[in-house]
Parts: structure tokens; sequence; C-alpha cells
């Protein structure tokens, strides 16, 4: 008799193949491969993602000093080093990925909502962020073969020549990529993670040099007063935001952590350690640029592409290229791939999954998204917004309610008397908690009415559907003791 990756006492159950499959159970002891440095380099690579320079230094142009800047990064990576912590020790513990765990207040079939919303949303990033990589593929390309220039002079269905060539050519090495599973994944970023580190360092110190040691400390008048903590205060938050919807299924990755010392460990070197590091590097890259010439750059591709040698610039593109593909690979890749497992265990696989979401992410021409602020900030924004309610009404079920206490055999079973069966498979007090937060913090986020407080709109949304879950919510199930040990599910 095996005892169960949670601690938890359970009856044993009947595994339901609507529910469960190779890649859905439980990590075995052998499979949990993620130590500290694994953790750590996740947050190496997707901390500088191209996404978020642009995010930062966005700050610096809407005048934001660099001292506050760096003062929002210390807020916002303090209390994202809390949340990941908390969500991380529930993938350790009970070793399922974010659609089986959302089984436990969402019930074993309403769980397919909160899986279904997330991966929507990586699926459209996906194939965004693999376009933009794509821009600076192409960039390289020419600047390495000028005569290349007559292939990016025409359009298909929105997008030149080359610009398919780059396109399809980084889609299918991320295809390869996730096919060959999580493991290989951690094997990536562990190798991606320090080359991405040492050139954006290199490229501070490249523009720190070029502007004579001087950088600007702010682009304007800087604010002072209620308006400057207000903006620190929103830009903390917004940070945390970006990273919702990893602080919601990063039980995808600790699931195969060999212990939760580990994850705190990776956090903290990942998290505070390495964002404090990125705001430096954000200082130094838009505080010198705006010295040299009274201009603010953005996207850090942009400043690599005014290296004058050729061999810098060839590494500087492809550094970018490598952590973009470890951006997506991480971010949005991982999370479609166990929901559609999720929608369907009985014929998908990671690898299968992983292909239709490559599939989904080219159909959708993503780059007709990017270019339109109307799917970016609205559909996408409005989805994004979703995420934070489900956030709280995951934790207020796992740390208030339950007090860690899961019955993991039951989230594989379609048994009514089971403690994840609810009312058919769905909890209406989790839903009815879910729905109303879920329109306050997509009104917040998208009314320019509300403007003043968008930034704060999903922790409002978070904290509301806690609240009104908390509110709603009995006692869970009592546990059924069975000769005093837990019954497991098989385990991948």
């Amino acid at each position: 008799m095996t005892t169960a990756q949670d601690t938890s006492i359970a009856p044993v159950v009947e595994t339901s193949p609507r529910l469960y499959s190779h890649d859905l159970a439980p990590t075995k002891k052998e499979g949990r491969k993620w130590g500290a440095y694994s953790v750590f380099t996740l947050w190496g690579n997707d901390v500088h993602s191209l996404g978020n320079y642009a995010f930062a230094i966005g700050l610096f142009a809407l005048g934001m000093s660099v001292w506050d800047i760096l003062l929002a990064f210390v807020f916002g990576s303090v209390l994202l080093f809390v949340l990941l912590c908390l969500s991380g020790y529930m993938g350790h513990r009970t070793g399922v990925p974010f659609p089986v765990m959302s089984r436990i207040s969402f019930g074993i079939r309403g769980a397919q909502l909160p899986a279904m919303v997330r991966g929507f949303v990586a699926i459209a990033w996906f194939g965004i962020q693999t376009y933009l990589a794509s821009v600076v593929l192409s960039t390289l390309a020419m600047a390495m073969a000028p005569g290349l220039a007559s292939w990016n002079g025409n359009s298909f269905l929105g997008l030149s020549t080359l610009g398919w060539c780059s396109f399809l050519l980084l889609w299918a090495v991320q295809v390869v990529i996730v096919s060959f599973g999580m493991d290989v994944i951690r094997k990536y970023i562990e190798l991606a993670a320090p080359a991405v580190l040492l050139t954006m360092l290199a490229l501070a110190v490249w523009m720190f040099v070029k502007a004579d040691g001087s950088i600007a400390v702010s682009a304007g008048d800087p604010f002072t007063g209620g308006t400057r903590w207000l903006h620190i205060l929103e830009a903390s938050a917004l940070w945390v935001v970006i990273y919702g919807t990893f602080v919601l299924n990063f039980c995808d990755f600790t699931r195969s952590a060999k212990s939760n010392r580990a994850i705190v460990r990776g956090n903290l070197i990942g998290i505070p350690l390495n964002m404090l590091f990125f705001a430096g590097i954000v200082v130094v890259l838009s505080g010198a640029q705006f010295t040299l010439n009274g201009e603010i750059v953005t996207n850090p591709a942009d400043i690599v592409r005014t290296i004058p040698s050729m061999i810098l610039l060839a590494a500087a593109s492809l550094a970018l290229i490598v952590l973009t593909i470890a951006v997506n690979l991480m971010a949005n890749f991982v999370a479609p791939v166990y929901m559609l497992v999720n929608l369907f265990p009985r014929t998908l696989t990671f690898r299968r999954s992983g292909i239709i979401s490559a599939l989904i992410g080219l159909v959708i021409l993503p780059w007709n998204l990017y270019d339109s602020p109307v799917v970016v900030s609205y559909f996408l924004g409005g989805l994004g917004a979703l995420l934070g309610p489900v956030f709280g009404i995951v934790m207020a079920d796992y740390w208030v309610i339950r007090k860690t206490k899961v019955n993991v055999p039951d989230l594989y079973t379609e048994d009514p008397a089971g403690a994840y069966h609810y009312r058919r498979g769905v909890n209406p007090k989790a839903v009815g908690a879910f729905v109303p937060s879920a329109a306050i913090a997509v009104v917040l986020a998208l009314v320019p009415f509300f403007e003043a407080v968008s930034g704060f709109s999903w922790f409002i949304g978070a904290v509301l559907a806690g609240l009104l879950y908390l509110a709603f919510k009995g006692s869970p199930r009592p546990y059924e003791d069975v000769d005093g040990e837990a019954i497991a599910v098989p385990s991948a």
C-alpha cells in the first residue's frame, strides 16, 4: 500500500479515466528534479523578458524617477515572493498541475473554468511573444544578409515572407522542445538563464560607458507628495499583476520540486534579488539612453540594434531570442498544455497538447492581435483580470478553510461521495464568489472612469472573491480514516 503525495487521510476511490491520465497524476518522488537552481533560472529568464523591460522603462517615460522605480520593484518583489511561495507550496505538497489543483475549490468539472481562462490567455500570448522574437530574428537576418530586405517588402495575411520564415522557425523550435516534456523545458531554462543575465548586464555596462558614466535620474520633473506614492504603489501592483498568470499556475512547476525549501530558496534569489538586478539594468538603460539623446527607448531590442559590432549584435540578438523562447515555454506553453490534457485526458498527452496549443497560436495570426490595441487591452486584458478572483478563491479554500489538508485521490474520482464532487462536479459557492468579483475586476480594469484604480483590479478581484468564498463556504467534508494510511492514485 502506497502513501499519497499529500499527508491527508483518504478512502479508497475508483479513478475516472475522464479525470486521470499519466500527465495529470501526482508527481512521483523520482520525478521531482526541480531544485533551487531550477526555480531560480525560471525567474532568471522570465523576469528579463522583453515585455517586462518595456513595462519598466515605460515607468521612466511616464515620469517616475529611477529611485521611485527601484522602490516600486522592492515592494512588488516582496509581495510577489510571498504569493509565489504560497502557490508553490500547494504544488509541491500535492504534486498535481493547476487544472487538477483547481478541482479542490471549483469541483472536478467546475475546474475547467479557471483552467480554460488561464490556458486561452497563454495561447494568445504564446503567439504574440513568438512574433516579437521573430521580429528580432528578421532584423538580425537583414543585418547579416542585406539582400534579404527584398523578402520583407511583401505581405501575406499581415506578414512578409521573411517574417513568415522567422516566425515558423521559432514556432517549430518551441514545439520540438515542448514535445520532450517538462524535464527538457527545465534543462533549457537552466542553460538559457546565465546567457540572458550576462547579456543584459553587458548591455547595461555598454550603455553606461557610452553615456560616459552618467545617467538621468528622471525624464522630467519627478512626481512628489501623494501623487508620487500613488504611482509607486500602482507600479508595484502592476508588476505583481504581470505575474498574476504565473502565480496562479506555479504549481505546474513546483509539483516537480525536490522540497519546499528549494522553492523558497529559488524564489528568494529569483524574485527579490533578481528583480533588483533587473531594476538596476532598467535604470541604467533608460537613464543612459535619455542622457545620450533625450529619448527613451522602451525595447532593449532597439538598443541592441545600435551595437556597432556585427558579432556583438548577433550575440545580443540571439540572446534575446533565446530569452523569449524560454519565457514562452514557461509562461505561455505549459498552462494550455495542461488545460487541453485536462479537457481530454483519454486522448491527449503532453506532447499532443503542445502541438495543438502551438497550432492554435499560429492560426490566430498573433501579429494582427498585437497590432490591435482593442484586442490586447480589452480581450486579453479582460481575461487577465479574471485570474485575480480565481487566485483568491483557490488560496482561501486551500489555506484558510482546508488548512492545507487535501484528499488527493478524490481529485480523480467521479464518485458522488467524493470530496470534490459538490453538485454534479461543480462547486456553486466557488462560482457564486467568482462571478460578481470577476465582473467587478473586469470593470475596474477596462472602464476608463476607474482608471485611477485599474492597476489594482487584480488585487481587488482576488480579495473580494476570497472573502465571498469564505462567507459562502462551510466546513469541508471530513476525511475518512483507512487503517491509519492514505490511499494514493497512481503517480506520474
